[in-house]
C-alpha cells in the first residue's frame, strides 16, 4: 500500500523541495586526519547492520496499544473529553500517537541522512567526509526501519510537524558548513535520542524495544561525531560567531519544545487547535517528558563551546538549565551497552530454542 493511502491527512507538498546554498568542499589531503574521528570512522564501518535481518519482524504488534502507553501519559486523560470516550475510543488514541511519533522519527531520520550527506559535501576535512559518508549510510537504515514498523505494524502516518518541517530547512538553507551539524546533530538528533531513550526504556513491546536500541546504539556515534567536530571548530570561531550560532540553538530549543505538543493528534479527534494547546500545557506528563528530552542537548551545547549570557537564559527558560552537567559520555555508553545486552539476551534464547530442537529430534529418532 502506498504511504500516501496511510496519511491522517495528506501531506501539503508530496515533494518538499529546499533550496541548497553554500559550496561543496575538495580536499587533497588523504593521509592525514584526527585519530578520534578516524576511529569513530572505523567503528561506523565495523558496526553496520540489516534491518531487515538483525530485527525479529516477526514479533507481533497490536496497533491499538504498540507502546504499552499508561493512560496517564496521554494529553486527554483526566479531561472532559477523555469521560465520553468508549475503550475503543482510547485504543484508536494510543494508535493515532504512536504513529505520530514515529512518523516524527521517521521524518527526522531522512533529515538527518539529507544532512548527513550534505556535511559530506561541505565539510573541508576529509576524516569528517569518511565518517559522515557511514552515518548517511546509517540514516538510511534509520528511515528504512521506522517507516516499515509504521507501514506492517501500526498502518498509519502522520505528515511532518510544522515546527521540525521549520527547523529542518532552517538547517538546510545555511550556508555555513557547521550548520548541519548543529541543527541536525545537536538538536534534531539529540532531543530524537532522548525520546528514543524514554520509550525504549519503558515499553514492554519486544519490536519497537528493539528498533529503538539499535538505532540508538547508532546515533550514540553520530552524536559523538558532532561534538568533535564543532567542539575542534568553533575553539577558532570570533564571539560575533559563536553568539550567531547560538541564537540558532535558541530558536531551535524552542522549535523542538513546542514539536512535542501532539496537538496534530488532538485535532484528528475533534478538539479545537487552542483547546488542544491548552491540554498539552496542563499536562504534567507533557512537562516531565520535555525536560527529559533536552538531557542530551544541553550537556552537548555546552560541551561544543556555545554557553553564552543570552543561552543560558534561554535555558532557565525552559527548565533545562541544570541539565548542562549531564555527563553525555555516560549516556552513550549505556546506549551501546544496552543493545549488545539485548543482542545477546536474544542470540542466547535462540540458541536454547535450537539445542532444544535438536534434542527433541534425537529423543523422537530414539523412540522410533
Amino acid at each position: 500500500m502506498s504511504t500516501r493511502d496511510l496519511y491522517t491527512r495528506p501531506p501539503a507538498d508530496p515533494l518538499w523541495q529546499v533550496p541548497a546554498t553554500g559550496a561543496a568542499r575538495f580536499s587533497w589531503e588523504y593521509d592525514e586526519g584526527r585519530d578520534r574521528l578516524l576511529s569513530l570512522y572505523q567503528k561506523g564501518k565495523d558496526k553496520q547492520w540489516d534491518g531487515a535481518r538483525r530485527i525479529d519482524w516477526e514479533l507481533e504488534v497490536d496497533p491499538y496499544d504498540p507502546l504499552g502507553t499508561p493512560d496517564e501519559a496521554l494529553t486527554l486523560h483526566g479531561t472532559r473529553h477523555w469521560a465520553r470516550m468508549t475503550e475503543r475510543d482510547k485504543a484508536e488514541l494510543r494508535r493515532h500517537y504512536a504513529s505520530w511519533q514515529f512518523s516524527q522519527f521517521l521524518h527526522g531520520e531522512q533529515g538527518a541522512m539529507i544532512c548527513a550527506a550534505r556535511i559530506v559535501e561541505s565539510v573541508p576535512d576529509m576524516d569528517a567526509k569518511f565518517y559522515s559518508a557511514t552515518q548517511t549510510m546509517d540514516e538510511a537504515r534509520h528511515a528504512e526501519i521506522y517507516g516499515r514498523f509504521l507501514h506492517e505494524k501500526i498502518g498509519m502516518l502522520y505528515p511532518v510537524n510544522d515546527d521540525l518541517q521549520s527547523l529542518l530547512g532552517d538547517t538546510l538553507r545555511d550556508s555555513r558548513w557547521d550548520m548541519p551539524y548543529l541543527g541536525m546533530q545537536v538538536l534534531i538528533e539529540g532531543l530524537a535520542l532522548a525520546a528514543f531513550g524514554m520509550i525504549r526504556d519503558t515499553t514492554d513491546k519486544p519490536l519497537p524495544q528493539q528498533i529503538l536500541a539499535y538505532v540508538m546504539q547508532d546515533e550514540a556515534r553520530h552524536v559523538a561525531f558532532g561534538r568533535m567536530a564543532l567542539r575542534d571548530y568553533y575553539r577558532q570561531l570570533t564571539d560575533a560567531e559563536l553568539r550567531e550560532r547560538e541564537e540558532f540553538v535558541i530558536e531551535g530549543c524552542y522549535l523542538m519544545r513546542d514539536r512535542l505538543r501532539g496537538v496534530e493528534v488532538l485535532e484528528n479527534f475533534g478538539i479545537p487547535k487552542a483547546e488542544a494547546l491548552e491540554y498539552s500545557e496542563q499536562s504534567e506528563f507533557l512537562h516531565l517528558f520535555r525536560k527529559l528530552l533536552f538531557s542530551r542537548i544541553v550537556p552537548c551545547v555546552k560541551d561544543i563551546g556555545l554557553w553564552g549570557e543570552r543561552l543560558q537564559r534561554a535555558y532557565v527558560d525552559l527548565g533545562v538549565f541544570d541539565l548542562g552537567d549531564h555527563n553525555l559520555d555516560l549516556l552513550m555508553a549505556q546506549d551501546e551497552e544496552i543493545a549488545e545486552k539485548l543482542d545477546a539476551e536474544r542470540f542466547a534464547a535462540e540458541e536454547r530454542e535450537r539445542v532444544g530442537e535438536v534434542d527433541a529430534a534425537i529423543r523422537a529418532g530414539a523412540e522410533s
